[in-house]
């Protein structure tokens, strides 16, 4: 079957809708709104109307959309060179690499894509270091992961997750992993076993419902690793550069892993991004063709995230989402009990469940979507708010003040 192209004009939105869906992939299920144009906070759809950008491509735009910066420094690269392959040195990723590993205190950067890849890249350099440096024998290294997690959808990461729409229909299963609650600092010390290589972790979990672990929790995985000569890896994909109020989410704790994990964000919302980081002990294991990517480190995704650094570099924003999020978690207490059964925050990032004798977290999600505000729903119940770090305080008001409305109407 074939599709036609128009030529009589700009297509609706409900025709942009009809269109993706008649020539794409069915793996989503977008609400109806069909962005054509953004700016900081906001977005405009294909009609003109505009919407408050609370969901922030998952975190990826939390600088918002066109950060003039970002926006020079890829414009700049545009002109100059976008990709070189590894196979050849370039200017930009020295001093990407060189700034990125001093924000996070550690020693050496490994660039690549997307977050899975960061994933799947700390999966192999764990098991490699496990065996090149613990000792453990070969082909039996274990890595413990939390139930809840959501680290990519790649067949090997989804083989560790406990979400069964993630998982249905995709086996054979890749083996090496442990799964122990997450939270539960006594059942990740025991599943520990001279063959474990690793534990990676979320220091918050974004997909599960922004999933705060207990106080204490993060510290007491380090000493776990530190005493049993494991590495801590932490997963700061989504919680990492800024989100939570600190550049890593892990520094709330005053933990620091051994690998930091880092995409989404670093790519601006321009590019896609990300980075192993960690120290030459880990990292040092990698040899010349024991691991690539054409597109890893090119320099269009360097000058951009270097830009990224130097924006985390002043702390402004860090500042920024601790600040908006002390307003955003008080606005959001008083909701409880009113259509509201718990809410949990980190910064400018809080799940919220909403109570099912009311609506479905999709159909609130919906029902924010008609009064400008965009959000996105997870298992259920629960909505995810994480606005870009340079919304306004009005509009974090807006925001909570539509969800009120949105509750009141209940299922009206």
């Amino acid at each position: 079957m074939t599709t036609t192209r128009r030529t009589d004009g700009p297509l609706s939105s409900s025709e942009h809708a009809a269109l993706t869906e008649t020539v794409t992939a069915h793996n989503y299920a977008p609400l109806p709104v069909v962005v054509a144009e953004a700016h900081g906070a906001w977005v405009t759809d294909v009609d003109g109307r505009r919407y408050l950008d609370c969901l922030a491509g998952y975190s990826a735009l939390n600088f918002g959309h066109g950060h003039p910066v970002l926006l020079q420094a890829a414009r700049e690269q545009l002109e100059r060179v976008t990709l070189t392959s590894r196979a050849f040195y370039n200017d930009r990723l020295g001093p990407f690499a060189r700034d990125l590993a001093a924000l996070a205190g550690m020693d050496l950067v490994l660039p690549m894509n997307t977050g899975a890849e960061a994933v799947e890249t700390a999966i192999k350099v764990a098991r490699r270091w496990g065996y090149r440096v613990k000792g453990v024998p070969a082909g039996q290294a274990q890595i413990v992961v939390a139930a809840g997690n959501f680290h990519g959808r790649t067949t090997t990461i989804v083989s560790f997750s406990t979400d069964d729409s993630a998982r249905e229909g995709f086996g054979p299963f890749t083996p090496g992993f442990t799964v122990v609650p997450y939270g539960d600092a006594d059942a990740l010390r025991a599943a520990l076993t001279p063959e474990t290589v690793a534990v990676l972790l979320e220091p918050v979990q974004g997909e599960a419902g922004v999933v705060v672990p207990p106080p204490g929790y993060l510290a007491a995985v380090r000493q776990a690793c530190t005493d049993a000569g494991v590495l801590f890896v932490a997963d700061e994909v989504q919680s990492g550069l800024g989100r939570t109020g600190a550049t890593f989410a892990c520094e709330l704790e005053g933990v620091v892993p051994d690998v930091y994990l880092l995409g989404k964000a670093l790519g601006g919302g321009i590019v896609p991004v990300s980075a192993v980081v960690s120290t030459h002990e880990v990292l040092d294991v990698l040899t010349p063709g024991s691991h690539g990517s054409t597109f890893g480190g090119n320099p269009l995704a360097a000058a951009i995230g270097h830009a990224v650094v130097g924006l985390l570099e002043t702390g402004e924003y860090q500042e920024r989402a601790a600040k908006l999020g002390v307003q955003l978690r008080d606005r959001l207490d008083d909701l409880v009990g009113h259509g509201v059964q718990a809410v949990r925050t980190r910064g400018l990032w809080a799940g919220i469940d909403i109570d099912p004798a009311l609506m479905t977290g999709r159909a609130a999600c919906e029902r924010l979507a008609e009064r400008g505000v965009l959000v996105k729903d997870a298992h259920g119940q629960t909505i995810r708010l994480s606005p870009p770090l340079v919304v306004e305080p009005d509009d974090v008001d807006r925001a909570v003040d539509a969800l009120a409305a949105v509750l009141d109407a209940g299922g009206r």
